[in-house]
């Protein structure tokens, strides 16, 4: 199967200059983990709201659209493209029409929905969505909940913890389209150099593995804005941390959190990361590791096909892939998230809309994208793909899937499911920066973090007495 490149910017919507604003029991079983995986912890929900209920709306037959146009507000460009190709097979069995009102970028999708649903503008039925983004849709009012649309039976084939990082408030808000999830990357024409299985380990393989005769630093982060805050995020809850605890307090101050950051300044103080990665996002660290300038880090599926082409990659052929690894608290890091559809709460036409997502994410549909080299959210079509790629003369072109299908079977972690998401991002990167530069203490510095951002969460209206 040939992967062609998915920019992290565009795959996942995850980066930090989203402005400060990224597969469930199926037909085939997920690989066996190589070691037994820790639970991770469970989502914890924003404080409730009167709770919405799905539009009651008649069934209707899958046939029964005529004269009936679904207005669809989508994420484009690139390969995302492609699945919308499938559409006029489902025009042409159900009688109905579409309109695409709004194309755009991750960017640009997600400002148009916070815009739309803020104005009461929202003229279409079917909105692309993320895991990361949803919930400030969901405080907006702007999303129909959909479980009562897709019966358990329907759900089953899709990966259980995709669908479950969209539930929240009682309610299931998007369907899974595709996703990603980081997994270590490692060099292996670096000498002995095995994946670690701990952070602690990766610390001192990144440090011993720094050789600055040869350009080669031992790891890289990216290091501003969401892209920090989520890796800070990830190896805290590996070391048996929280963001916040069951009440919203802010908690990532704590022992676990304190020792995340310490590695970040730890690494950045023995230069074994590069100086400027503080100003670094996601094309920037991908740059560096497919020059040959780093030993391992943590990265995004999505890359895979550009760092494996010799046009654009010195280590193509030259690195291999491994689980991230566990901290104190036995629980392997996996920040990861996922694109998918939902249904808008203004949709005059919710039961075509329906059709048209179960459509979407049907089998065919994810096989169209599985071969442009997404991960996608159904457990047997990605089991699909690695049967196929078994095939390939490159053995870790299957790996590859198998490791995805794992870590989304078992690591999938979704930032905390809250529209504030972004602005405690946006309160704790630039602290984050000022510990990994030396510029104030691990603990002092996460101390003012948590007192910002228990205002933030005070104004926000999450301590109501």
């Amino acid at each position: 199967m040939s992967d062609k490149k998915l920019s992290r910017r565009n795959f996942l919507k995850l980066t930090g200059l989203v402005g400060g604003a990224a597969v469930i029991a199926g037909c085939t079983p997920a690989p066996a983990p190589a070691a037994p995986a820790a639970e991770a912890p469970k989502a914890t929900e924003a404080p409730k709201a009167a709770a919405p209920q799905p539009t009651a709306v008649p069934a209707a037959k899958a046939d029964s659209f005529g004269g009936v146009t679904v207005k669809i507000h989508a994420i484009s460009g690139g390969n995302y493209e492609e699945l919308y190709k499938t559409i006029p097979a489902w025009e042409q069995k159900t009688g109905a029409k579409t309109e695409f009102v709004f194309k755009g970028n991750g960017f640009e999708t997600d400002k148009r929905l916070v815009q739309d649903f803020a104005a009461g503008t929202v003229d279409y039925d079917v909105c692309w969505d993320h895991s990361s983004f949803f919930s400030q849709y969901v405080k907006a009012g702007g999303l129909e909940p959909l479980e009562g649309y897709w019966t358990n039976d329907e759900l089953k084939p899709f990966i259980q913890r995709l669908v479950d990082a969209t539930r929240r408030d009682g309610h299931l808000w998007v369907i899974p389209r595709h996703y990603d999830i980081s997994c270590m990357h490692y060099r292996t024409d670096l000498g002995d150099l095995k994946p670690p299985e701990t952070w602690d380990q990766f610390k001192e393989l990144a440090i011993k593995k720094t050789d600055a005769s040869k350009g080669i630093y031992g790891t890289q982060f990216a290091g501003k804005e969401e892209a920090l805050s989520g890796r800070f995020y990830e190896v805290c809850i590996a070391e048996g941390g929280q963001l916040f605890d069951d009440k919203w307090e802010p908690v990532f101050n704590s022992a676990a959190g304190v020792k995340a950051a310490t590695m970040f300044r730890d690494l950045y103080k023995a230069k074994a990361m590069p100086p400027d990665m503080t100003n670094y996002v996601w094309d920037d660290v991908a740059k560096n590791w497919a020059n040959g300038a780093i030993a391992l880090y943590t990265e995004w599926y999505g890359w895979y096909g550009f760092f494996q082409d010799p046009k654009s990659s010195k280590v193509a052929g030259k690195f291999d892939l491994a689980r991230q690894p566990m901290g104190d608290g036995k629980i392997h890091s996996g920040w990861a998230g996922h694109h998918g559809f939902s249904i808008t709460k203004a949709s005059k036409n919710k039961p075509a809309a329906v059709s048209l997502i179960k459509h979407l994410t049907n089998e065919d549909g994810q096989r169209v994208e599985v071969k442009l080299g997404f991960t996608v959210s159904r457990t047997a079509i990605n089991q699909e793909a690695i049967d196929a790629a078994a095939k390939s003369t490159n053995p870790l072109d299957k790996k590859r899937l198998e490791l995805a299908l794992l870590q989304a079977s078992e690591d999938f972690k979704t930032p905390p499911l809250i529209a504030e998401w972004l602005p405690m991002s946006n309160v704790l990167y630039p602290i984050l920066q000022k510990i990994i530069l030396g510029d104030v203490d691990p603990k002092k510095g996460l101390d003012d973090a948590q007192v910002a951002v228990k205002k933030l969460m005070t104004d926000a209206g999450y301590y109501k007495k």
